[in-house]
This record gives C-alpha cells, sequence and structure tokens, in this order.
C-alpha cells in the first residue's frame, strides 16, 4: 500500500489511521470503522459523482479496514472503476484492492478481465506490470483461461521492455503451478529459452525459475537450454565481483541466478555434448577453488551466498554421478564444513554427504571421515544433527565397518532422542541383517537392540529375527541357546519374550540336553513370565506350549494342567479361551503322528525384500499415516504379502495355510455362496415383511469396478466408503493360499443391528476358488470397527471375482450394500528371478498363438517409470531389470500357484511416450490365464 504521509495527497487516509491506532479499546475500534464504513457508503451512493481521488482514498480505507480484519461487502465496482483510470496511483490502488478483495467467482471477474486486456494491449510498461502483478496475486484458473494465451507472447516479444519481461516470466510461472493444462506449450517455448543470453540478469533470472518449471515435465522441449544454462553460468563465475555491480551480493556475484541455474541442470542428465560437458566441469571446479579460498567480507550475508552457490553445485556433481574427480572433490569439502562452527553447515553438510555415500566413486572417500561423524553423533547439540548423523552412518556402512558402525549406534541409542529412536533401531536391524557374515553376531545383536529400545522394536523387526533364524539352520542352536540365556534376566522386554517363546518352540530341543536347560526348565522359565503379558504375547506363549507337547512328551502332563486350569479355560478373552480349549484337546485326542505332522517345525521362508527396509522407506517418505490409509502407499515388496510369522493373534481356526503357526485346528464354517434360502414349507407363501433374510442381493455400489481395479497391484486400503459404512482391506498371499482381513468401520454414532455380511460366489467360481470365513458380531456400536478374516484357496485358474454383499438395519431402515471383493488370479503369483538369456529362451518356447495375448492401448495414467515399475511388482512377477534389448521396455515373470497346477508367466510391457500408447504382451502355458493377466494389468496403465 502507498504511503499515507501528508505528501500523498490523502490526509483524510493519514487521520482515519491515526483515529484507529489512538482507540483504547476493541469497541471503540469497531464504532470508528463503522462510522467510516457509514461515511464511504454514502459517499458511493450519493448523487454526486466522485472525482478519481476520492475513489482512490475511499477505496484504500476500505483496503486497511479489511486488512484489519473486519468483512467488506460494498466497494468492488469502484475498484473496477479506478483501474480505468490513467493516474498509476489510482491505477495501483484498484489492482491492489482487486488482488485482495476479489475472489475468482466474482461476478465482477468479466469487468477485470477486459481492463487487464486493455492494459496488456497498451504497451505502458507501468500498467502492463500492475496488470501482470494482478494476474499472478490472483492466480485463479479463471485468469489462467484468460491470459495463459496472451502472456507468453508478451514474454518473448521482441519490443517488451525488460521489466515487463520479468514480471511476465513470473507471472507465466504462477499460472503453471496453479493450472498446468491450461498454459500451452507452443513456439514460444524455444524462443523463451533464448532469454538465458538476454544482457538483463533480472530477466534471465526470471526466465530460468520458468524454465525449470517447465522443464521438469516437458524435458525434451526445453533440452537446447542446457548449454546455454552452462554458458551464462561459466560468465558468472568466472567473472568478477566488479563486472556484475547491481547484481553482486557481498562479493558474490549473481548467487540467486547461478542457484537456479544450477538447479536447471540438474533436471537433466549430463550434456553429452564433450565441448558443453567440459565447460560445466570447469565451472563446477571454479566453484570448489574458490571455496577453498579466503573469505573477501567476513559478514555473514557473505558467507552464506558463497556456501549457497557450492552446495548447488554438489548437488549437480551427485546428480550426475559421473565425475569421479569432482565426487571426491566435493567429498573433502563437505569434510571441512562436518566441523564448522554453524549448525547450518554441519547439517547440510552431513546430508550431502549422505548422497555421496551411495556412489561407487565417492563412498571410500566418504567412508574417511567415519570418526567425525561418530564425534558429532556424541556430542551434537541440535538433534537435527545427529539424525542426520545417523543417516550418514547408516549409508557409508559397508562390510569393512558394519560392526563399528552397529556398536556405535547401539552405543549411541541408549540415550538418543525419543523422537528418533524408531528409526535407528530400524537402522540397526536392517544394518545387522544385511552385512551379517557371521549370524551368531546378528542374533547378539537384536537381542542387545530388544534390551536397549525395546519399546521401539516394532513387529517387522522382531518378525525378521524369526525369519532369518527359520531359514539359517547353523544358527538356530545358537539363538535357542542365546535368548534362553536372555530370558533368564528377571526383568525383560515383552517383545524379547516372544521371539524367546517363537524360537524355543521351534527348536528348544537343540538345547534340552543339557541340564540347565531341559524341556521342563525351558517351560517353567516362560511360563514365569506368561501373567505379565499382553493377550497377544500370552496367546503366542500358549502355541509356544504346545509345540512343547511334541518336542518333549515328559512336559506333556504339566502343560496339559495348564491349559486345563480355569484361568485358560474360563479365560474373559475369547482368543487365549479358544487356543487353550483347542490345544488341550488336539494334545489329549491326537496320536503321536498327527501331532506331529500338526505341529512339525516351520519351513522356511521365501527370500523376499526385508519388511524392515520396506517400514524404513516408508517412515522415510513423506509422512506416516494410519493403518488402512497408510497401506495405499506400502511399497510393492510387502503388497504380496510379507514373509513373515503368523501375528499372534491370529485364531488358530481361521487360517488354512500349513505353512503358518499352528493352522486348521478347528473346523472352519463354510461361506455362504448364494442369497439366503427362500423358507421351505407353505409358510414360504408368507412373506415376513420385517425380515431381512428375505432380501435381494444389491447391485454392485457405485464405483465399486474403480476400486476394484486400484486394488489389482496392491493388497490394503479403503474398498468401499459411503456416509454409514467403511470397509477397509488387508491381505496376504503366498502360493496358492491367501488370508483376507476385512474391517467393517461404523462411521455413525447409531448401532448397525443384523449386521450380515455374506461372500456371494457364481457357480463357475466356486469350483475354482475355495473360502472360508467366521460370522460376525450382527452388532455394531457406533464409532465401533469389527473384522473379518476371510481364508482364500486357490483351487484352479479363475476370472471371475467374488462379491461381498453386506445388509443391516440402520436407524430402522433396512440398508444392502455388494462390492467386488478384490481377490483376482494374480494374487497368487510367486515371482521368478531370471537372467536375460533364460527370459528369452522360456520367451520363444511360448510363442504358440494360443499362450500368448498381445495388445496395443492407449495411457490412461501419465507414463511414470516408478510408478510403472512399482505397479509390475504390485501385480506380483519379479522385474527383471537390464533384460530387455529396450531400457526403455519392462519385463516380468514369475508362477501363478493353484492347488491344482503351476502356471508360468512371462510379460513385457513397452511403452511409446511420443504417442502416450503401450503394447503389452503376456504369454503363460495356459490361453485363459494369459487372457486374465492381459485384462487385469492392462487396466492398471
Amino acid at each position: 500500500m502507498p504511503a499515507v504521509s501528508k505528501g500523498d495527497g490523502m490526509r483524510g487516509l493519514a487521520v482515519f489511521i491515526s483515529d484507529i491506532r489512538n482507540c483504547k479499546s476493541k469497541e471503540a475500534e469497531i464504532k470508528r470503522i463503522n462510522k467510516e464504513l457509514a461515511n464511504i457508503r454514502s459517499k458511493f451512493k450519493g448523487d454526486k459523482a466522485l472525482d478519481g481521488y476520492s475513489k482512490k482514498k475511499y477505496v484504500c480505507k476500505l483496503l486497511f479496514i479489511f486488512l484489519l480484519g473486519h468483512d467488506i461487502d460494498f466497494g468492488h465496482m469502484e475498484a473496477v472503476n479506478l483501474l480505468s483510470s490513467n493516474r498509476y496511483t489510482e491505477k495501483q490502488i484498484g489492482y491492489l484492492f482487486i488482488s485482495v478483495l476479489v475472489n475468482s467467482n466474482s461476478e465482477l471477474i468479466r469487468l477485470i478481465n477486459n481492463a487487464i486486456k486493455n492494459d496488456l494491449a497498451s504497451r505502458n510498461p507501468t500498467f502492463m506490470g500492475l496488470a501482470l502483478h494482478c494476474i499472478a496475486n490472483v492466480g485463479s484458473r479463471e485468469m489462467a483461461e484468460a491470459f495463459a494465451g496472451e502472456i507468453p507472447k508478451i514474454l518473448v516479444a521482441g519490443d517488451t521492455m525488460d521489466s515487463v519481461k520479468q514480471s511476465a516470466a513470473l507471472c507465466l510461472l504462477r499460472l503453471y503451478r496453479t493450472s498446468p493444462d491450461l498454459v500451452p506449450m507452443g513456439d514460444w517455448t524455444s524462443r523463451v529459452v533464448h532469454l538465458l543470453n538476454d544482457q538483463h540478469l533480472g530477466v534471465v533470472t526470471a526466465a530460468t525459475s520458468l524454465i525449470t518449471t517447465l522443464a521438469q515435465k516437458n524435458l525434451e522441449e526445453f533440452k537446447t537450454s542446457v548449454s546455454l544454462a552452462v554458458s551464462r553460468l561459466s560468465r558468472i563465475v568466472t567473472s568478477a565481483s566488479t563486472d556484475l555491480q547491481d547484481y553482486t551480493y557481498y562479493f558474490v556475484p549473481a548467487p540467486w541466478l547461478s542457484v537456479k541455474l544450477l538447479r536447471l541442470l540438474q533436471c537433466y542428465p549430463p550434456p553429452e555434448e564433450p565441448a558443453v560437458r567440459g565447460r560445466l566441469t570447469e565451472c563446477l571446479e571454479t566453484v570448489l577453488n574458490k571455496a577453498q579460498e579466503p573469505p573477501k567480507s567476513k559478514k555473514v550475508q557473505h558467507s552464506n551466498a558463497k556456501n549457497a552457490v557450492l552446495f548447488e553445485a554438489i548437488s549437480l556433481i551427485i546428480h550426475h554421478d559421473s565425475e569421479p574427480n569432482l565426487l571426491v572433490r566435493a567429498c573433502n569439502q563437505l569434510g571441512q564444513f562436518l566441523q564448522h562452527r554453524e549448525t547450518n553447515l554441519r547439517y547440510l553438510a552431513l546430508e550431502s554427504m549422505c548422497t555421496l555415500a551411495s556412489s561407487e566413486f565417492s563412498h571410500e572417500a566418504v567412508k574417511t571421515h567415519i570418526e567425525t561423524v561418530i564425534n558429532a553423533l556424541k556430542t551434537e547439540r541440535d538433534v537435527s544433527v545427529r539424525q542426520r548423523a545417523v543417516d550418514l552412518l547408516y549409508a557409508m556402512c559397508d562390510r569393512s565397518n558394519a560392526q563399528q558402525i552397529v556398536a556405535e549406534m547401539l552405543s549411541y541409542l541408549e540415550t538418543a532422542d525419543y523422537s528418533i529412536r524408531e528409526e535407528i533401531v530400524l537402522k540397526v536391524a536392517i544394518l545387522a541383517e544385511k552385512y551379517a557374515v557371521d549370524y551368531t553376531w546378528y542374533v547378539d545383536t537384536i537381542l542387545n537392540l530388544i534390551r536397549i529400545a525395546g519399546d521401539y522394536i516394532s513387529e517387522e523387526v522382531w518378525y525378521r529375527v524369526i525369519q532369518i533364524v527359520i531359514n539359517r539352520d547353523d544358527v538356530q542352536g545358537y539363538a535357542a541357546k542365546t535368548v534362553f540365556e536372555a530370558l533368564q534376566a528377571p526383568a525383560c522386554h515383552e517383545n524379547l519374550l516372544k521371539v524367546g517363546g517363537y524360537i524355543l518352540g521351534e527348536f528348544g530341543n537343540l538345547i534340552a540336553g543339557d541340564p540347565r536347560s531341559s524341556p521342563l526348565i525351558q517351560f517353567s522359565l516362560l511360563h514365569s513370565k506368561f501373567h505379565l503379558c499382553s493377550v497377544p504375547t500370552r496367546a503366542l506363549l500358549l502355541s509356544t506350549y504346545i509345540k512343547f507337547v511334541n518336542l518333549f512328551p515328559e512336559v506333556k502332563a504339566t502343560i496339559q494342567d495348564v491349559l486345563r486350569s480355569d484361568s485358560q479355560l474360563r479365560n474373559a478373552d475369547v482368543e487365549l479361551q479358544q487356543r487353550a480349549v483347542e490345544y488341550l484337546r488336539l494334545s489329549t485326542i491326537a496320536s503321536t503322528d498327527i501331532l506331529a505332522t500338526v505341529l512339525e517345525e516351520m519351513p522356511p521362508f521365501p527370500e523376499r525384500e526385508s519388511s524392515i527396509l520396506a517400514k524404513l522407506k516408508k517412515k522415510k517418505g513423506p509422512g506416516t499415516v494410519t493403518d488402512l490409509e497408510g497401506s495405499k502407499r506400502e511399497r510393492s515388496a510387502d503388497m504380496n504379502g510379507a514373509a513373515e510369522p503368523a501375528p499372534a493373534n491370529t485364531s488358530a481356526a481361521s487360517t488354512p495355510s500349513p505353512s503358518a503357526d499352528l493352522l486348521g485346528l478347528g473346523a472352519v464354517p463354510s461361506v455362504p455362496t448364494g442369497p439366503p434360502p427362500s423358507s421351505g414349507g407353505g409358510g414360504g407363501l408368507l412373506v415376513d415383511v420385517f425380515s431381512d433374510s428375505a432380501s435381494a442381493v444389491a447391485p454392485l455400489a457405485p464405483g465399486s469396478e474403480d476400486n476394484f481395479a486400484r486394488f489389482v497391484c496392491k493388497n490394503n486400503g479403503v474398498l468401499f466408503e459411503n456416509q454409514l459404512l467403511q470397509i477397509g482391506l488387508k491381505s496376504e498371499f503366498r502360493q496358492n493360499l491367501g488370508r483376507m482381513f476385512i474391517f467393517y468401520g461404523n462411521k455413525t454414532s447409531t448401532q448397525f443391528l443384523n449386521f450380515t455380511p455374506t461372500l456371494i460366489c457364481s457357480d463357475g467360481l466356486q469350483s475354482n476358488l475355495n473360502l472360508q470365513t467366521k460370522p460376525v458380531d450382527p452388532t455394531v456400536d457406533g464409532g465401533a470397527q469389527v473384522q473379518q478374516v476371510v481364508n482364500i484357496e486357490s483351487l484352479s485358474d479363475f476370472s471371475e471375482a467374488p462379491v461381498l454383499n453386506i445388509q443391516f438395519r440402520y436407524g430402522g431402515t433396512f440398508q444392502n450394500v455388494s462390492v467386488k471383493l478384490p481377490i483376482t488370479l494374480n494374487k497368487f503369483f510367486q515371482p521368478t528371478e531370471m537372467a536375460s538369456q533364460d527370459f528369452f529362451q522360456r520367451w520363444k518356447q511360448l510363442s504358440n498363438p494360443q499362450q500368448e495375448v498381445q495388445n496395443i492401448f492407449k495411457a490412461k495414467h501419465p507414463m511414470d517409470t516408478e510408478v510403472t515399475k512399482a505397479k509390475i511388482i504390485g501385480f506380483g512377477s519379479a522385474l527383471l531389470e537390464e533384460v530387455d534389448p529396450n531400457p526403455a521396455n519392462f519385463v516380468g515373470a514369475g508362477i501363478i500357484h493353484t492347488k491344482t497346477t503351476q502356471i508360468g508367466c512371462l510379460l513385457r510391457l513397452e511403452p511409446n511416450l511420443q504417442a502416450q500408447m503401450y503394447r503389452l504382451t503376456v504369454r503363460t502355458s495356459k490361453d485363459t490365464v494369459s487372457q486374465r493377466l492381459w485384462e487385469l494389468l492392462s487396466e492398471q496403465f
């Protein structure tokens, strides 16, 4: 807003502001404002026409009142009238008022747009600047529709003044950020690139910001900007501070422009032309050399500007990752900052070195700073810097220093801030597993980790310990001995008890020969801690006890006494009660052979990406999210079901998989596979109007097909939601078996009565897919959630999907909802890694026309490489890197498992970015499988 001194001719505004400031109370201020508003309203409605000065003064007062927090509902038309004035100060106030108070839905927007068009066409640089600033400040979609085609012409016109070019570039940038689809790419794009050669550095700075944003989504169209950016950067870097006096900041020539140019170059790979590449290398070397020179000023502004250019140059060096000499020099330069007195520099140095550590050229150079980083971890006051030090230690770790780094992180963990303990736990667990040459060290490390930070051990960590112990015969005895000794401590964490219970239940027999760890002592040790545990841990220990019955017949009577006690058979928790009853019955009636078969040792888990690593990736992502919603973002490694032991709170009778822990002990009721039967006998003629059971199955809910398609490449998320009900899914699959958890959430405050979910399979699907489930509680309280477990077995290949029908009463009204349940053939995919030669040999074997389905289709979603990779992995197949001769293509391989057969599958996806098309080829040994997999996968792109 313009100044309000007496010299500007708006004395009335100065008096009004003075009155407001002199008010002693809020009430006095409101009274004065209301008086002024009444005066302004009367002036605007009066018979006497106001001159431009008066309109400007009153509009200024309205603007000031609005900025004080009061609503303004008049004066807009007068502000619009000011736009047509030829006086700068009047036009300026009009644009200012509109930028602040007029929204995009205003009826005046057409008049405003006309005034802006007139100013843009006037060729008056001052008026054009005001108009462009208004467009950028409002930045609405309507503004973009009206001016997105006009502004590029102004920007590249030869007679446009430099100040207007600056404004036009930034205005177009604003419109592109808010409405990218409305900014047309055209001939102007090649001309705007040449603004990088403009003599006016202000124009170059604004154009660089615009080109950088445009190039991120239109790389090919702005590829010529690379050589121009290198040329301009070279001129800036090699110039003396006196050469660019207007753009030199504390002896640093054009630091903002240098940073912007370096960021633009990070949009592209290293230049292919040797001359351009050599010139860029010289620029980067010059920046690194200048960093070694003594400072030309002691002021902080000088060092900030100098370091800003340096860090951006290092980011570009890391991005290119092609010049070993530059990478090592950058690492050495950052190493000097690790002990700098400025906290921000230490933070940035650690952050940049984390990225450098991933480069094969600079990894060894980063490792030389390990002692400095460890010292920072111990002595640094700022928690954010300590966290970056942990990240760097994690990044620089390899087999040569793993034990040292893990030991230091464990030592730091005892005093670490609570906010980063969980992340350190995950990193220690990953490093211990990844670089474990001796797995006894791995077991010792994880148990030590549980001892130090048991509260921060997630399920993924102790699941992973059990997977590794089960998969490695050479460490099982040592693991059993070590956990047995750890459990003898007077107080041990519950997570240690989970690990100990599981491992002793599987491998306790390996240490039973020692009198100090006899079967009875093992059982007594575990049971002495039983009453201190939570329900899930007690459930796991009961499973351990029944395993002991099979491993150690001599303690069978003791364990049966425990299972027979009232505290178990009449336990208030239905899960514990069910386990106690079933395990007692199993131990009583089953023969030794049956017992040994049912309670046999866990088979090895299939090797997949560590679920701990997947959790760390998720934790380091954009943010943490809740259970079902967060599952939408899970990476593909866990999408097909992580290789983890069955959770302890899973009912022993609710899982069909023979490879899970203690499964299939009780009969599971069959799933209703059709609508409820009508009443038999003569009563069938009488219709019970109050009954829900005779209701027909509702048609599929709107959007059901779209939601179904979204679950083809993921296993977790929200399947359906309306104003009453939310249905969420979490599922896991292994070979031809699967388990799905369905969560029904009541979003209201009123109970759902007669709540009945039913799975419906067609006659053809029943013979190919076996589903088993348990009924849920017919009453769902307001705001509550109930869970239903569905056990799935694929008997043969299938193309249909079951329907989930939910019927209930809400507030006396009968509700009937149907959705397709996302159980698809690809869920039973097991990924298969293949070399290039093996892949194409198998590809040729599957060359019969009946075995191949190939089609070309239009891309329905943006063609993003990383998203495509994630979808193919989420689909279930292995993504085979460097197999196809064309690196832009994607190939995958896997096996579909059913009870009756295994079907090998190969797929090849060929994207055409220019045409926005895909060609998808699927080859399998069975034509129906090829067709179904093609249909499912093609819908994802």
